[in-house]
């Protein structure tokens, strides 16, 4: 994968493109422990360029932003300590350096005019950045030893771990090195805050990585990572942050590598001239200490010639010239011609088909205790008549089952070998399931408000009553009466007699009293102003009520279920209501207005609870011709659940706000002198529905109890 990449930086290397830089040389020299290399730009740069390094393989690794590659080269040796040599690939406009080492090591840049000067220390410390001239740069001081500023886990997509480790801003020599079945990554010269000097467990998030160690030693920081099972690991550095990956390994046993990271046997070195290939294979045996089983087939002679190289990749590289291969067997591995191993392991599995064809056969019975014995009908591909399906991979061509439901038990007659199989599928399906209790808590709270104000207004002329003169002088021996209606106005004038229920309503001319709330009667203040001989009056009553109430509505279903098996708990009331037939006669059908809890739970691996949840709330509504209404709350949905976790699964927030105002025209309009010309009603209703759901995994004493 890495020469692709750089084939294809390479293809893209002689592209035209306007860049502002050019690398036109590279020069290496060694300074002591130190390996100095200077790159001549074409034009001064004012920041250094971008870099990162990785551990497996040791790389470093310098991006250079609007610049091209002017050497005209690809590759450049350099063969300085550690320093292998130096990849210049171009992408575009932009081009990379790529220093590979012999093993991780620290490296520092600085800029000066045209020259990038490029730093690596072979002695494994801190890098320290030096000009063209070779003298060090001075850089400020810092003010006291450096923290580590954070230590992060991580589980990538493909269950390695990932350790993020947040560096200070000043370089710190970091050491990735892997000691027995941990890994050890020594920080030098940096300190540990309080906080992060812990101890991390991280075997919950199912990753090579069980433990993460982090403590001060010394003037320098160590961290310990434990991990598990088979795995490999990768280090790599970007600007101030330091990420350690452990990814997991699939084991092949016919392999003697595990995984893909390299040859990890003790290295030797093998010179010889036609030699045979059996006294190579020998040599390696006697080296090792394993026991090698060599065919009589394998023959021949080589020439080879390794230098400081793993014992298991010189094993590998004999095969492969060789044209043979190998199984292993504990410490002993067998070698032989790739056809002979294939052609042995085909007769091999010809004559166990034989021997199972004349084996003879065994009828065992196996009594189930949870699960039920038809389910195994699909599982085996079995029918009531005990004849096996042609497409049935468990049993054997001669094998049959038969199942009892009566006795709940399966009776499999088939060869031994073939009834332990069964014996194993039935002990891992036949267990109890585990039982979950599900608790729903359905909350309907709301907060009603009303308020309605009025007034009645009217006035009253005695006068005429009373012996004076009714009304008032409008133009000569012309005269007018006020009042609230006709009626009044001829009780008024005594052309209609007067009563004693009809006088005062007769001389109202505002009548807007406040309304009634949930059949309430508005309270009521009057006022009337009249003169001194108590023969004109002006009557006013004011009406006012405010109404505020508050509820809540808590129901809560429970019901308890098995793993992965739908459960439903419902309580409320049937309607009964008229349908009409196909005949044209009518008939009564019942619709449900009730609480249902329908939900279906699955138990994670790790502990956790998915519930498929359909919860209804339904209640009575209004009465129509067709019969009652049903006012409906549905909430449908999957979640994903901690054992004994509440979650919301949904919320319905409804407010209604209503101002009604019955005036007078024109005169309800006056400010303030208006408010005595019209009648306000103002509701204000809030209504909140909010659904939790608790989910529990049920202890086995309890259900078993």
């Amino acid at each position: 994968m890495r020469q692709c990449a750089i084939a294809f930086l390479a293809l893209h290397a002689g592209l035209s493109f306007a860049q502002e830089n050019a690398i036109e040389s590279i020069n290496a020299n060694q300074q002591g422990s130190n390996i100095i290399v200077k790159v001549t730009m074409k034009n001064p740069i004012s920041k250094p360029p971008i870099g990162f390094s990785i551990t497996s393989p040791a790389r470093i690794a310098l991006d250079f932003a609007g610049t091209a590659n002017g050497t005209g080269k690809s590759v450049q040796d350099i063969g300085m300590g550690d320093v292998r040599n130096v990849n210049l690939v171009q992408a575009g406009e932009r081009s990379r350096l790529v220093f590979n080492l012999l093993r991780p090591l620290n490296y520092a840049t600085s800029v000066d005019g045209k020259t990038v000067v490029v730093t690596i220390d072979s002695s494994g410390g801190v890098a320290t950045p030096v000009s063209a001239a070779g003298l060090p740069v001075q850089r400020p001081a810092a003010a006291g030893k450096q923290n580590i500023k954070d230590v992060d886990f991580r589980r990538g997509a493909n269950g390695e771990g990932r350790i993020v480790i947040d560096l200070p801003p000043d370089q710190v020599g970091v050491d990735v090195r892997q000691q027995g079945q941990s890994i050890i990554v020594d920080f030098q010269k940096a300190g540990l805050p309080d906080v992060l000097r812990r101890r991390l467990d991280v075997a919950d998030f199912g990753t090579p990585v069980q433990t993460i160690t982090t403590t001060p030693q010394g003037e320098n920081v160590r961290m310990v990572i434990e991990p598990k099972g088979l795995w490999e690991h990768s280090a790599y550095q970007s600007d101030t942050q330091l990420v350690v990956e452990v990814k997991p390994i699939k084991e092949d046993p016919n392999k003697l590598v595990q995984g893909t990271q390299g040859y990890r046997g003790e290295r030797l070195s093998l010179n010889f001239q036609n030699v045979e290939v059996r006294a190579v294979l020998q040599v390696i045996a006697d080296f090792t200490g394993l026991n090698i089983i060599t065919s009589d087939t394998v023959s021949g002679n080589l020439t080879l010639r390794l230098k400081d190289v793993p014992w298991d990749q010189a094993l590998d590289i004999v095969m492969q010239a060789k044209g043979l291969d190998m199984r292993k067997n504990g410490t002993v591995l067998w070698i032989a011609p790739k056809d002979e191993l294939l052609t042995k392991e085909k007769l091999e599995l010809e004559q166990k088909a034989q021997i199972a064809e004349l084996e003879p056969l065994k009828t065992e019975t196996f009594q189930l205790n949870y699960q039920k014995a038809e389910a195994f009908k699909q599982v085996f591909g079995i029918d009531n008549a005990g004849s096996g399906d042609s497409k049935n991979r468990i049993l054997s061509k001669r094998g049959s089952a038969v199942i009892d439901p009566r006795t709940n038990q399966l009776f499999v007659t088939d060869i031994s070998s073939k009834l332990e199989e069964v014996r194993k599928l039935v002990q891992k399906t036949d267990i109890a399931s585990k039982q979950v209790l599900i608790e729903a808590r359905i909350v309907e709270a709301d907060d009603k408000f009303s308020r309605n104000l009025g007034a009645k207004l009217g006035f009253s002329d005695m006068r005429g009553i009373r012996g004076g003169n009714v009304g008032y002088g409008v133009a000569g021996s012309t005269r007018a009466a006020l009042t609230g209606n006709y009626q009044g106005v001829g009780e008024q004038t005594g052309q209609a007699e007067i009563t004693d229920q009809s006088y005062i309503p007769n001389t109202q001319f505002v009548n807007l009293p406040a309304a009634g709330i949930n059949g309430a009667n508005p309270g009521s203040l009057a006022v009337s102003l009249f003169s001194a001989a108590a023969n004109r009056f002006l009557n006013l009553e004011l009406s006012a009520l405010e109404a505020d109430g508050k509820g809540k509505i808590i129901s809560s279903p429970r019901v308890v279920t098995a793993d992965q098996l739908k459960a439903l708990i419902e309580q409320g009331t049937e309607l009964p209501y008229q349908v009409a037939t196909s005949s044209g006669a009518t008939s009564i059908a019942f619709r449900k207005a009730n609480l249902k809890l329908e939900v279906t739970p699955q138990i994670t691996p790790d502990g956790n609870i998915i519930l498929d949840v359909d919860v209804n709330k339904d209640s009575v509504g209004v009465e129509t011709r067709a019969g009652f209404a049903i006012d409906t709350k549905h909430v449908k949905t999957q979640v994903l659940v901690e054992n004994g976790g509440t979650v919301v699964l949904g919320g319905i927030f409804q407010q209604v706000e209503r101002t009604n105002d019955t005036k007078v025209p024109l005169f309800g309009d006056i400010p303030v002198v208006g408010n005595l010309f019209k009648s306000t009603a103002r509701t204000s209703d809030k209504t909140e529905l909010l659904i939790f759901i608790t989910p529990k995994v049920v202890a086995e004493r309890i259900s078993a109890r």
